[in-house]
């Protein structure tokens, strides 16, 4: 039996209009959620057009000259506006009936760079029984046929099996909703030996550590600790005739561990440094789950994968504007203070899930609008605009 998933009509939609456009192909992304019986596809994206190709509105008509590299910066520049629960689970492609042949083989080769690169920015660990299928979907531009099938991107081998794709309204309207406010305060040694400073690498070094800890940590749901197995909903009563988008909202609470218990044995290391780093402020994380008898466990890992991805993806944001507006080769030591960019979130028509940015101070609305018509192409409204933060360090 192959994987069923389950899309929102919107993206049926979509896809419609997109194949209506005069072009030999057509590649995006697929967005959504993967749970152990079914998937869910809430959104597809398009590929975003180079500028020549803005311009000149020229485009191959040879499958070959897909830009991988193009399709996976995308990706990864996507992937960092999709709150927890969502990821990228897979790549479409529209072509004529003449390039049918070739789409198989493009959509093989995007979806396992796609996952390469996404996995190489990620500082969790998948978890043992993680859904590893990834969907290739293909749709003829005249005929409208739509085949989707699914590789596992963990077999680098893996040959296509057949996957149903279906249509569904309201799909994602009644979504669960997880929120919670993580304070930060992490404090990264920069050490002597380490060479020209590598502040990034210094950093990544540091979240690694701190991820860590996040995944040791204690979630309190509504103030109660739940057994991983047990449905997010137990207990709770069901909301009569309230599918439109009613987000039914979690508060969760985190707690760390201070220390080892008394069964680690600990050991210190004196280490030789020339200055550190400190992440301090308090960040706004989400995660949404599907509302097909949750469990406990999935929306836990949703969120602390938010709550991991959200820090990691500011510093890289912070890091790629200080290399654009300072250079690469700036090296001043003295100390300095930099205010990671705050987190906003944008609504989904039709839906309970909310998609995420990050603005820095100085950001006006209109860029921000541009991203989201960029990225996602979706037209966004100032004031469906929500920062969810206070300015953070």
């Amino acid at each position: 039996m192959g994987r069923t998933y389950f899309v929102e009509e919107a993206v049926g939609q979509y896809l419609s209009d997109l194949s209506t456009k005069l072009r030999p192909y057509v590649t995006g992304l697929l967005i959504g959620q993967c749970s152990a019986q079914r998937d869910y596809v809430i959104r597809a994206v398009r590929t975003p057009p180079k500028e020549e190709e803005k311009e000149d509105n020229i485009s191959s008509s040879k499958l070959a000259s897909v830009d991988e590299e193009w399709i996976t910066t995308h990706a990864s520049q996507v992937s960092r506006m999709l709150p927890g629960g969502l990821l990228v689970l897979g790549v479409f492609i529209i072509a004529t009936p003449e390039l049918s042949k070739e789409s198989q083989n493009a959509l093989r080769k995007l979806i396992f760079s796609v996952e390469k690169s996404l996995t190489k920015r990620r500082l969790w660990k998948p978890a043992e029984e993680e859904v590893s299928d990834r969907a290739a979907l293909q749709i003829c531009s005249t005929t409208k046929k739509v085949v989707c099938r699914t590789y596992d991107v963990q077999d680098p081998k893996s040959s296509a099996k057949p996957a149903d794709w279906k249509y569904q309204s309201a799909l994602s309207a009644s979504w669960l909703a997880l929120d919670c406010t993580v304070n930060v305060n992490i404090h990264i040694p920069l050490l002597a030996t380490s060479p020209n400073h590598d502040l990034e690498k210094n950093t990544k070094n540091g979240l690694n550590r701190w991820s860590k800890q996040i995944e040791d940590s204690v979630f309190l749901i509504n103030g109660q600790v739940k057994d991983g197995d047990t449905e997010l909903l137990e207990g709770q009563k069901k909301l009569r005739g309230h599918t439109q988008s009613n987000t039914q909202f979690s508060d969760v609470k985190v707690l760390t561990q201070l220390c080892q218990g008394s069964s680690h044995r600990s050991t210190a290391t004196v280490q030789v440094c020339s200055g550190s780093i400190n992440l301090r402020g308090a960040v706004k994380c989400r995660a949404y789950v599907h509302n097909n008898k949750p469990k406990v466990k999935e929306a836990i890992q949703a969120l602390k994968r938010d709550i991991i991805n959200t820090l990691s993806d500011r510093c890289e944001i912070l890091f790629e504007d200080l290399i654009i507006n300072e250079g690469p080769h700036k090296k001043n030591f003295e100390r300095e203070y930099h205010v990671l960019p705050q987190r906003l979130f944008v609504p989904v028509a039709g839906s309970s899930v909310m998609l995420s940015d990050y603005k820095f101070g100085d950001e006006a609305t209109g860029e921000i609008q541009e991203r989201f018509v960029e990225m996602l192409d979706q037209s966004v409204q100032a004031e469906d605009i929500h920062i969810a933060e206070e300015i953070n360090t």
